[in-house]
């Protein structure tokens, strides 16, 4: 009897569970069904399909528990993030150009103040208005990348500044996620409590990023021949829910922890094949989300508030192409780039879900703020495609009505903006010290701190256990303490600065901030197990043993840090997720094409084709298997599966693009190139008045565009001298270029 009346009990639980899960699918493929018939984003469809299923209509079918819904939208929320770091990396961070970057913090730091001032006038609470702020500085990846594929425009430069910036903004979103949790629990700003949040979320990304790129994608590729499809997708489940549950632990969102290991799993070589089958578990519970956030829209609300939602729609669309052109601009970018880059970030959409999701759970924000978010967010969905299609004319006519002094101002600007590259030595010691100091600070930390928690205590009342457990840890953080104190960096650039005497003392400070950190940590390890006295002295011969072992220690190093390095590019050596180069200050830019096994073009030579005459267009390299070509001369032929590196303007790929196909070109792959574009601006007296074609000649690079008085000039004949203070982008071999960059210096 007790057994049957359990098992009633738990059907009664399980039941409304089950019941609305199946309400949401039904609506979600109701919506899927009717928006892909009208050609609408699916995003939309689950919000309006969600919001009619909600309990605020009789006419439709409703759910029986809220909390069951709210169960629903947080499990996809997790594996939202979590495909989201799949298709994110801290690699492409890294990558991520200073426009890209300029361009999202400006607009993010325009909107968060503005949305939060509009909070305030409207005469809502503080943290309503903090809410709104953060949920209106955050663009809608989803809305972009399905708008920029109906329209055919992803081979146009201002393309990359808009996924760099996207990129910038999902770690961003992830720190608000941290700082908004922060600020709610303390009701209050507290400058010191916002610190210690952003520092601690440092220290965890940074110890969970080292970690997990060190140990995931070893196992994955030890364990290759044993996984099946069905197994690696488990795995991957399996540690997007390890990794929730170690973010819990420690006071994170669940969110965080499965968007960290999305990107850890990102780095491995076996990232697109788990993107593959991690898909349909990401369409599965992105629905179930988006329609969870239709159901807990009040209509009552929406009417209530019609003109907020009204005030806050013109303010995302209006405040964000502008803070997002003003940003572009900023960073350099011509007029033209920096309004298309504008106008397509004009919108919200996950992450401000998601934001607001955190005030409602949290109970600090108002019932109306959800809704409204919600509400803006379908509306600037259907304004985003809009806005992009039309963003070339706006920004032609805007050239065309504002002053020709602003006009001339602006592109002087992005000129000289463009020009101030250099970084000098300096610079690259400091920056390489702190990141040593940093990162080994950071590691050295967590061992320690690991060590005190779960190795000291089983040792404490033994008699040799605390000098067993001190031995140990010490010798595991000894490489990263060498690391730390001892390791050179940049041997060159120090060295070349040791030569001015106004550096020694520098150079000399940062030696001993290394090695007292170095000390630091042994007396901080030692004292956690030993009295002061004894810790001294064992402090003492540790130092004796790090200057007897040096050459160990150095070799034990090194292995860790070939492991972590292999396990990192790995994925970059077979194939680099890089779709479009990013590098001249006009529409020039680099595509990549292959030659397909039908192609008409197969056999023919460069002179024959004569595709720099027709089209403008200049080809960088020519990559036939494993030999690459650099600068391809007149006489080089083409041949099935060749893959080639054209640079044009927006308006040239796109007729390249029109020429390849006709001649039934094959699909385009991207992959990494040693072949680069770079800017240089002419110095050295052994360039000025030669030509063109010597400057070729000497160095191995192609000219292919010279800014010379504010004019520039694209494709320049080889007969065309260079002058003193002349800015030439060259298209040649990565390391050839550098060299050659630095000499010019």
């Amino acid at each position: 009897m007790f057994a049957l009346n359990a098992a009633a009990e738990t059907t009664h639980h399980l039941q409304p569970l089950i019941s609305d899960l199946g309400l949401i699918l039904m609506t979600a493929g109701i919506a899927v069904l009717l928006f892909k018939k009208m050609k609408q984003p699916l995003v939309l469809g689950y919000l309006i399909a969600g919001f009619l299923a909600g309990n605020h209509f009789d006419f439709f079918p409703s759910i029986t528990d809220m909390k069951s819904v709210e169960v629903w939208a947080e499990i996809g929320v997790i594996f939202l993030l979590f495909s989201l770091g799949l298709e994110f990396s801290f690699k492409k961070l890294m990558k991520v150009g200073g426009t890209s970057s300029i361009t999202a913090i400006t607009q993010i730091l325009f909107m968060t103040l503005i949305g939060y001032c509009v909070g305030q006038w409207m005469g809502w609470g503080k943290m309503d208005s903090i809410f709104l702020g953060a949920t209106l500085s955050i663009s809608s990846t989803t809305i972009i990348i399905r708008a920029f594929d109906e329209l055919g425009v992803k081979g146009k430069k201002f393309v990359g500044i808009v996924f760099g910036a996207l990129i910038v903004e999902d770690i961003v979103a992830i720190l608000m996620l941290v700082l908004l949790s922060t600020i709610a629990v303390s009701d209050q700003v507290s400058g010191t409590e916002l610190l210690q949040s952003v520092l601690k979320l440092i220290f965890f990304l940074i110890i969970w990023f080292l970690g997990g790129i060190f140990i995931i994608p070893t196992i994955l590729k030890k364990a290759k021949h044993l996984l099946t499809d069905e197994m690696l997708l488990i795995i991957s489940l399996a540690l997007c829910l390890m990794m929730v549950i170690f973010a819990a632990n420690v006071g994170f969102s669940p969110a965080l922890g499965a968007f960290i290991m999305g990107s850890i799993i990102a780095e491995t070589t076996q990232a697109e094949k788990i993107e593959h089958l991690i898909q349909p578990v990401k369409d599965l519970f992105g629905a179930v989300f988006f329609v969870s956030v239709g159901m807990l829209i009040n209509p009552e609300t929406l009417v209530t508030y019609a003109l907020p939602v009204a005030i806050i729609t013109l303010l995302t669309i209006f405040g964000k192409a502008f803070s997002s052109s003003i940003g572009a601009l900023l960073s350099g970018q011509p007029l033209k780039q920096s309004v298309q880059t504008g106008m397509s970030l004009a919108q919200i959409g996950e992450f401000s879900f998601i934001i607001a999701t955190l005030g409602m759970t949290l109970k600090v924000t108002s019932d109306f703020l959800y809704p409204i978010i919600v509400a803006v967010s379908a509306i600037t969905t259907f304004t985003t495609p809009f806005l992009i299609k039309y963003s070339e004319s706006f920004a032609q006519f805007l050239e065309q009505k504002m002053p020709k002094k602003w006009a001339k101002n602006i592109n002087r600007y992005s000129v000289n903006a463009q020009a101030i590259k250099s970084v000098s030595t300096w610079q690259i010691v400091l920056r390489s010290s702190i990141t040593q100091i940093i990162l080994h600070t950071i590691i050295i930390t967590a061992i320690i701190l690991l060590s005190s928690k779960f190795v000291a205590p089983l040792v404490e009342d033994t008699r040799f256990g605390n000098t067993l457990a001190a031995l140990i840890t010490l010798v595991i953080i000894a490489p990263f303490l060498w690391a730390l104190s001892l390791r050179r960096v940049k041997v060159e650039e120090v060295e070349s600065l040791w030569e001015e005497r106004k550096y020694r003392g520098a150079l000399l400070m940062l030696i001993l901030i290394r090695m007292s950190l170095g000390l630091f940590f042994v007396g901080f390890l030692l004292n956690i197990f030993f009295s002061p006295l004894i810790a001294f002295i064992a402090l003492i011969i540790a130092i004796a043993a790090y200057q007897i072992f040096p050459k160990k220690l150095n070799d034990q190093y090194h292995k860790i840090e070939s492991h972590f390095l292999k396990n990192l590019n790995d994925r970059e050596n077979k194939k680099l997720d890089r779709r479009y180069a990013n590098l001249m200050p006009w529409d020039g830019h680099m595509s990549i094409f292959d030659i397909g096994k039908e192609s008409n073009l197969a056999g023919k030579t460069l002179e024959e084709l004569k595709i720099r005459e027709l089209l403008g267009i200049n080809i960088a390299y020519i990559r036939r298997g494993e030999v690459t070509i650099p600068i391809p001369s007149k006489n080089e032929r083409l041949f099935p599966g060749d893959e080639i590196s054209v640079i044009g303007t927006d308006a040239q790929i796109a007729e390249f693009t029109k020429y390849l196909t006709q001649n039934e070109n094959e699909a385009r792959k991207i992959e990494e190139s040693e072949i680069v574009l770079r800017q240089l601006e002419i110095s050295q007296e052994e360039f000025t008045q030669k030509s063109i074609g010597q400057f070729r000649g000497k160095t191995g690079g192609m000219v292919v565009g010279i800014e010379r008085n504010g004019n520039r000039i694209l494709n320049p004949e080889s007969s065309l001298l260079l002058q003193p203070n002349d800015i030439i982008w060259v298209v040649g071999d990565r390391k050839k270029i550098a060299d050659l960059i630095r000499a010019n210096r």
